[in-house]
């Protein structure tokens, strides 16, 4: 059989063309992936930064820490500890102190990530002055980088400073220095300090205080602004690599089975030809197996050599998109190829294993039928796998509903769950293709002539064809359609939640980290007409099961005004029943029955037991945690909802709003302008690795549809040669080929749809029972455009042999040997 093997190679080349290229992609995305995700399990070792010439750190505690019995569980504080005073005051008696603050500057024709800093503290990074002076004045700084000059005016949001001074940038932040007495004005709390002294010394003083932290050598970059930007960059590149590579490895896996079991399904008069001529059913299948080995093994080497290629360009995008690190780059790993490898060639081998059983049992008097119609399309075990997937993503889909919605809500769930569907959909497609063949081909087959009938009566008979052409449509559509889908439906969801739970007329926001200040509070509550609810943004942490710490937001805010500009999606409990010894919570708590206490840590780390006040829904989790002012303290005041009085003029409280925010600098807005100013988006690293995914999957699904209709269209030159005979012009041909493409790639589409519309629902339902109603948002213009691209490149793949056939005689295109 080894010969035939051999000729069958020679012969059928478009087939084996067509499994090679989709194959060899395949492995290759699978390769690409597995070498991003493998470099992104490591980060080089950093040192200080801003700090890197500082004798010794003193830094107030920033992070909880609670023992368990499986060990210490930690948490960042929401608002880090400051230095004792009375450490302070120890330090200085041993060498200079310098005080330390960091706040963000928003100016006009800067960098979007200005940073401020004392001036004092340049030299611990160190900065060294390359034109100009140093601050002496309150209007004055000093720049990094090159994007202002010495006697440069820029405007921000505290007011208008002229630029005296530059220094070269370091490359870790774009830095705004002010003098020490203007930072401390602008950002008055300082949580870490430098030492001139000792460090054994700097111990010494400070022996005893649990509340602060002293940092020496390499340790001194936990005080640079974010020490853990490395490993979040990590987390953040594992999840987008890890989605994309999943989604991408599941595509390619289904292609690729799909495209080897059309290539085999072929082949049926071929294989009654050898039963004919004596073939057992034995050698059949080893043919066919032995014909998968050969181009799988080839394909998957090639695909291996293209991922060597492709990662590279992968971890060049991803660093120009700002999507990981600037170190980022594709390591010295064999693992992936191994991996990609052997993945292609057991989906090769697997996607005509069950086809090569079928194409043994093909009788000799499969090669005198002239007909190419698929009389059962679906064996028993399609039936059976297709309906064991479909009822598995429906009962659990229905568990999940019953037991825990929110799950449905996760990235990791709305990410996976479609692909069961798919599957099931795909393999139950030969079912559905030919009633929506039907359906969509029915007013075109009621037009004279016979060209909307031919298209209707081929899609419907060549079931297997077209449900093959229709696969890679169906992946694409079905892709879109939920991922991103759900990404807008849950961020209308979370729109429509702060729609409804504010009941301010105005929302005032503070220009700058710090917050408001007390003056320009008391300016807020004196402005006539006015009922204010000032709040600031905190966090509390509990303990559940004893072992996990979970860590919740919270808002701090006086009852009675947070009753009247709020409406919170209450189940039990009273607003105005808080106060200092207790805390509303949601129904996500482990405890959260209105009466019960439960032992919290507030956002400085303080331990404390509150009584539950109120209980609210869970809805989309962004109901957090409401306590009083006291229970957080140091935090400052970030927001300031303004309801007006009864009879007050709108125009006058805006305009008495504004000018109490003149001074200090901020931001009032009416409430539909606030709530679309914090409309939820999906953050840009999950929108650009769904754009990853999509694309991917867009370009090789639309290569393996050029390839598998280049591959359909092929096969059937002895038809379109019997439609020339019939009479039919080379144009008519073409036409209704390219027809027959448009209703396959709208076939594909219609399933894909289904697929997105039943996990739409699902997650649709599961904000229901989360007390969310919201309406679902489709997709439409990507939709569009991903279908109009199939079918652009389905007509072209389909029309182009099709023509290039039919340049020869319709009498010899009819003697053509399949």
């Amino acid at each position: 059989m080894l010969s035939t093997t051999l000729r069958t190679l020679r012969t059928r080349w478009v087939t084996f063309v067509g499994s090679f290229v989709a194959l060899s992609l395949g492995v290759a995305l699978i390769a690409v992936m597995g070498l991003a995700l493998a470099s992104s399990l490591d980060a080089p070792g950093r040192g200080p930064e801003r700090f890197a010439a500082a004798p010794v750190i003193v830094k107030g505690q920033d992070t909880l820490e609670v023992p368990t019995p499986i060990g210490d569980r930690t948490q960042k504080l929401a608002q880090p500890r400051a230095v004792p005073d009375d450490a302070v005051a120890k330090l200085r008696d041993l060498g200079t102190v310098v005080e330390d603050r960091s706040f963000a500057v928003r100016s006009e024709g800067g960098p979007a990530d200005l940073v401020g800093h004392p001036w004092s503290t340049a030299a611990f990074a160190p900065y060294q002055l390359d034109a100009g002076r140093a601050p002496e004045a309150a209007d004055e700084v000093v720049v990094s980088g090159d994007w202002a000059r010495p006697g440069t005016r820029v405007r921000t949001e505290s007011g208008t400073v002229r630029v005296v001074g530059t220094v070269a940038g370091l490359g870790f932040e774009n830095a705004v220095f002010y003098t020490d007495t203007r930072a401390a004005e602008l950002s008055p709390r300082s949580l870490q300090l430098v030492v001139d002294a000792d460090a054994a010394a700097v111990r010494e003083a400070v022996r005893g205080s649990e509340a602060v932290q002293i940092l020496t050598g390499d340790a001194r970059r936990y005080a640079d602004a974010d020490p853990d930007r490395d490993s979040e960059a990590l987390t953040a590149m594992n999840a987008m690599f890890g989605t994309a590579g999943g989604v991408t490895g599941f595509v390619s896996v289904f292609v690729v089975a799909s495209t080897f079991a059309f290539a085999v399904a072929q082949r049926r008069r071929e294989f009654g030809l050898l039963r004919t001529a004596g073939a057992t059913p034995g050698q059949i299948r080893r043919m066919v197996v032995s014909e998968a080995l050969a181009v799988g093994v080839l394909a998957s080497a090639a695909g291996c050599v293209l991922g060597s290629y492709g990662a590279p360009v992968l971890a060049e995008w991803a660093v120009n998109e700002s999507l990981a690190p600037r170190w980022f780059t594709i390591g010295d790993y064999t693992w992936p190829y191994h991996m990609a490898f052997w993945t292609g060639l057991f989906v090769a081998l697997c996607g005509v294993l069950a086809a090569s059983w079928r194409a043994g049992r093909t009788g000799p008097t499969e090669a005198l039928r002239e007909a190419s119609v698929d009389t059962r399309p679906m064996t028993w075990g399609r039936w059976l796998f297709g309906a064991a997937l479909l009822i598995t993503a429906a009962v659990t889909l229905a568990f999940a509903l019953v037991t825990n919605p929110g799950d449905l809500l996760q990235r990791k769930t709305y990410v996976s769950r479609p692909m069961l569907l798919i599957t099931a959909v795909a393999l139950l497609a030969p079912v559905l293709v030919r009633p929506l063949a039907r359906l969509i081909a029915w007013l075109p087959a009621q037009l004279p002539g016979a060209g909307g009938m031919l298209v209707r009566e081929n899609a419907a008979a060549g079931v297997r064809r077209t449900a093959a052409v229709a696969a890679p449509v169906l992946v694409t559509v079905a892709l879109a359609g939920s991922l991103l889908g759900a990404t807008a439906t849950l961020n209308e969801a979370k729109t429509t939640e702060v729609r409804e739970q504010t009941a301010a007329d105005f929302v005032v926001t503070p220009a700058g980290d710090a917050g408001f200040d007390e003056a320009t509070l008391k300016r807020l509550q004196a402005v006539s007409g006015a009922e204010v609810s000032a709040s600031s943004s905190s966090a509390v942490y509990v303990l559940e099961d004893g072992m996990a710490l979970i860590r919740s937001d919270a808002r701090a805010v006086e009852p009675e005004p947070l009753a009247a500009t709020a409406r919170l999606p209450l189940t039990a409990g009273k607003v105005s029943d808080l106060d200092d010894d207790s805390i509303i919570v949601n129904e996500e708590w482990e405890k959260h029955a209105v009466g019960e206490r439960v032992d919290v840590w507030l956002g400085d780390g303080t331990r404390k037991s509150l009584k539950i006040a109120a209980v609210m829904t869970i809805g989309t989790g962004n109901n957090g945690v409401y306590v009083t002012p006291r229970n957080a303290p140091a935090a400052p005041v970030d927001r300031v909802d303004v309801r007006l009085a009864d009879g007050a003029d709108t125009a006058t409280v805006a305009a008495g709003l504004s000018q109490a925010v003149r001074a200090s600098g901020g931001e009032v807005l009416t409430r539909d302008a606030w709530v679309r100013a914090t409309y939820p988006e999906t953050n840009r690293t999950t929108r650009m690795g769904f754009f990853l995914v999509l694309g991917i999957a867009l370009i090789y699904t639309g290569i393996s549809l050029a390839n598998t209709m280049v591959m359909a269209t092929s096969d059937r030159v002895r038809e379109l040669a019997v439609l020339r005979l019939a009479g039919a012009t080379r144009w008519q041909v073409l036409r209704m080929v390219g027809a027959e493409a448009l209703m396959v790639v709208m076939v594909g589409g219609l399933l894909g749809a289904l697929v997105a519309g039943l996990n739409l629902l699902g997650m649709w339902s599961a904000l229901g029972l989360l007390s969310v109603w919201t309406s679902i948002e489709i997709p439409w213009a990507t939709l569009a455009a991903a279908m109009g691209t199939c079918a652009v490149l389905a007509v072209i793949s389909a029309v182009a042999p099709a023509g290039l056939s039919l340049r020869r005689r319709a009498v010899e295109l009819a003697g053509t040997p399949e």
